[in-house]
């Protein structure tokens, strides 16, 4: 299981960790919930984000997030009233507060607004959120601490202070300074430290206890009925983010793209090579969805079979040590097979088409020239000594002979565990046909020679 929940002042990470097993981190940000949605968790739970310090987490990393199979739920702070913004969408909203917003009870953000300390303290609430009191005062009418009139009194006094000093102090005192009845207010000072509400709270608690029911059921891959809009703008933000890292004791830190393809660029060549891949990689993923195809568990499986045979990733404690310098714990891994998976379902449907543009692709590498002389040179050379069609006994090899040579002399590499896969993935059509390309390669070195 992979959940991620970004809470703070609401209710801490140790509280929260008691109805959920989550990673818990830092109130949301904009770009966390991009840099989450990278770790492919199978959920995300916002409960806190920052308002005006730092800017706050957008709307499309949320939908970008959904659309990537991941479900979001929100509650309690900004979490619901992205959920609220967000419900036509996809995304899940739970709790009090957030239907307010989605029924239009409440519209402002500073409802649930509060200051708070920073980590250090554990993000300690430093004021009280309007939600809070509303529901606190309406607590106290029912219970006949205080009449509606003065709760009405009370409630537009606390929504005239600014949200970050907002707390029942300062409210009962401006309540005073008002004129507003004394006995009643006395009564309300003695009631409110054992019965003040803390909806924000109760909203996140629920929140948590569902997202834990759904996952003990199997929760399924989100499905989204929009189409995600790959913009560039979106794209830049999306690069800017960078990706998110946790240490062993799910400290984290970020690794900004930037930075990554810096060192890539210094390698020349290698950028342009790798970024053609990467786009090779969306656009089969991208195709492997359209077409509806769904990766089995068998289908994984052998895709992870092959992967680790062609790196040589034999035993658990290589697979282990890879996942580790690659920065992906379990289930990322699996994540990664999945694509790989479709990825290669499409390249081995792909490869007639991709093998009719590659005569194109030589041309704007500059390698066709080179290759057509040779492979002319070649045909001709092998013709004139009656060796068009040769076989093994014309080169006086055994098989395996002949494959130590090409690959260890010539590649400087050992032969492969799996001569079929190895031939196959450099569109052979058998493993024949790749020898007897060998074969020929062999002769027309040793005539030419």
């Amino acid at each position: 299981m992979s959940v991620y929940v970004f809470t703070g002042p609401t209710i801490s990470a140790s509280e929260a960790n008691r109805e959920l097993d989550a990673i818990y981190l830092p109130p949301a940000a904009e770009g966390d919930v991009c840099r989450v949605t990278l770790q492919r968790p199978q959920a995300i739970g916002i409960i806190d984000g920052y308002f005006q310090s730092v800017p706050t987490v957008r709307h499309k990393e949320i939908l970008w997030a959904m659309s990537r199979g991941i479900h979001v739920f929100g509650s309690a702070s900004i979490g619901a009233l992205r959920a609220a913004e967000l419900a036509a969408f996809g995304m899940e909203g739970v709790g009090i507060i957030f239907k307010w917003y989605r029924d239009g009870v409440l519209e402002d953000d500073d409802e649930v607004a509060i200051a708070h300390g920073d980590p250090q303290t554990g993000f300690l609430a430093a004021s009280e959120a309007m939600v809070n009191i509303r529901q606190t005062l309406r607590r106290a009418e029912l219970l006949g601490v205080i009449s509606a009139r003065l709760g009405a009194a009370l409630e537009k006094i606390a929504k005239e202070l600014f949200y970050p000093d907002r707390n029942y102090t300062l409210l009962l005192r401006c309540a005073s300074e008002c004129g507003l009845p004394k006995a009643e207010l006395s009564r309300l000072t003695q009631w409110l430290p054992q019965n003040h509400v803390n909806q924000k709270r109760e909203d996140a608690v629920e929140m948590l206890r569902l997202m834990a029911q759904r996952l003990e059921q199997g929760l399924k891959p989100k499905t989204v009925s929009y189409c995600f809009e790959h913009t560039a703008m979106w794209e830049t933000a999306r690069r800017q983010c960078g990706e998110l890292r946790l240490d062993s004791n799910d400290k984290r830190s970020v690794v900004g793209l930037e930075l990554l393809l810096d060192e890539l660029r210094l390698d020349g060549e290698q950028y342009q090579q790798h970024s053609l891949m990467a786009l090779e990689r969306f656009f089969a993923i991208r195709e492997s969805e359209r077409a509806g195809m769904a990766v089995s568990n068998e289908h994984r499986r052998r895709t992870e079979t092959a992967f680790r045979r062609e790196r040589g990733l034999v035993d658990e404690e290589s697979i282990k040590q890879w996942m580790n310098d690659n920065d992906l714990n379990y289930h990322q891994f699996d994540a990664l097979m999945i694509d790989e998976a479709r990825v290669r379902w499409v390249q081995e449907r792909a490869q007639l088409v991709s093998t009719s543009c590659l005569p194109e692709q030589l041309r704007l590498s500059g390698e066709y020239s080179r290759l057509v002389k040779r492979a002319v040179a070649k045909d001709r050379l092998l013709e004139s000594v009656g060796l068009k069609n040769p076989c093994l006994e014309n080169a006086n090899l055994t098989e395996k002979e002949l494959l130590q040579w090409y690959f260890e002399k010539l590649r400087y590499q050992p032969v492969p565990d799996d001569m079929n896969s190895y031939a196959h993935n450099l569109g052979f059509a058998s493993t024949d046909a790749f020898r007897r390309v060998l074969l020929k390669e062999y002769l027309y070195r040793r005539f030419e020679g």
